[in-house]
């Protein structure tokens, strides 16, 4: 069986990887072939022989351009992390000098991490390497379903922990912690620490939930199983940051982190109460997948978090 799996590979011309990932990430043959480097009749040509071998159009034609296969697709999926491997295989290896770096870095997390972090990661990272870039995907409703293969080809995920995270790939590294509010408006008469009937009675505004009730993964699980009742919600919106436009001049309420909740404290038509149950605390972590542990650059990186969430933990 390996012998034939290497005869096969053998008779790949790897060479086609190049401008598959280009073809798959453009989906235009002009652009792939200007950032391979090549003639325009080269990249079509290249594409018609990946057509052949796949027996797949890959690339399909519409009235707006074209667009990738359920197969092409999949490929995309696949071929980044490939590409990076090799590149890294074959690439001289040189030491990270932030300095003088012009590194992307690619870190998926919530509006609610970058409210509470996201100015002094930028100013750390700023200021020991002016050229290094970040690239921060937003996450809106649920992270991505398989999680190992999105942090092949990301640098990290800054979430929660969750069940999805469990898996011998993945490492974690604990940024800070924080605490549930409760933000009603300045009118509602709920006491200064709200009672379960409260949460109960009142319609909620709740934040990144793809679904009209919380899941049963939900972070406030805990609290939710004291509940007699679901939350009947009235809001769902795709921000955190965004969940006290909706609770003011309403009889609404909004569990929501206490960091972000304090940026609204200056407001007369807000008002920030205690939560019940003492629900457990928010921990964030730093996710990443275990290939890039010992890679200087990534080491760096996680070293900005630590530095850049620093104030944000207790003291000794």
């Amino acid at each position: 069986m390996a012998r034939s799996a290497a005869a096969a590979l053998a008779n790949v011309d790897l060479n086609l990887l190049v401008i598959l990932r280009e073809l798959l990430r453009e989906q235009n043959v002009t652009r792939a072939a200007e950032r391979v480097g090549v003639t325009q009749p080269a990249a079509s040509a290249a594409l018609a022989r990946l057509r052949r071998h796949f027996d797949d159009d890959l690339l399909e034609r519409t009235r707006g351009g074209y667009v990738l296969s359920p197969l092409g697709r999949r490929l995309a999926v696949q071929v980044e992390p490939l590409c990076l491997g090799l590149e890294r295989l074959f690439a001289p290896e040189e030491p990270f000098r932030p300095e003088i770096s012009e590194h992307e870095f690619t870190i998926m997390t919530t509006d609610y991490v970058l409210a509470a972090m996201g100015e002094s990661l930028s100013r750390a990272v700023h200021d020991a390497a002016p050229g290094v870039r970040l690239h921060v995907p937003v996450v809106k409703g649920r992270l991505p379903t398989d999680l190992p293969e999105t942090l092949r080809t990301l640098d990290g995920i800054i979430s929660a922990p969750k069940a999805e995270f469990k898996a011998d790939e993945l490492r974690g590294q604990e940024l800070f912690r924080d605490r549930w509010v409760c933000v009603v408006d300045a009118a509602n008469p709920v006491r200064d620490r709200m009672e379960l009937g409260d949460l109960e009675r009142l319609p909620w505004v709740i934040p990144n939930h793809p679904d009209p009730q919380y899941p049963a993964s939900s972070p406030l699980a805990p609290l939710l199983a004291m509940l007699g009742t679901r939350p009947r919600v009235a809001v769902r919106v795709d921000s955190y940051a965004a969940t006290p436009w909706f609770v003011a001049g309403t009889d609404r309420v909004a569990v929501m982190q206490g960091r972000l909740a304090a940026g609204f404290a200056d407001r007369s038509d807000l008002r920030i109460v205690a939560c019940p149950g003492d629900p457990p605390p928010i921990v964030e972590v730093f996710w990443w997948h275990r290939l890039r542990s010992d890679d200087a650059a990534h080491s760096w990186l996680r070293a900005m978090l630590d530095t850049a969430s620093r104030s944000l933990r207790p003291g000794p």
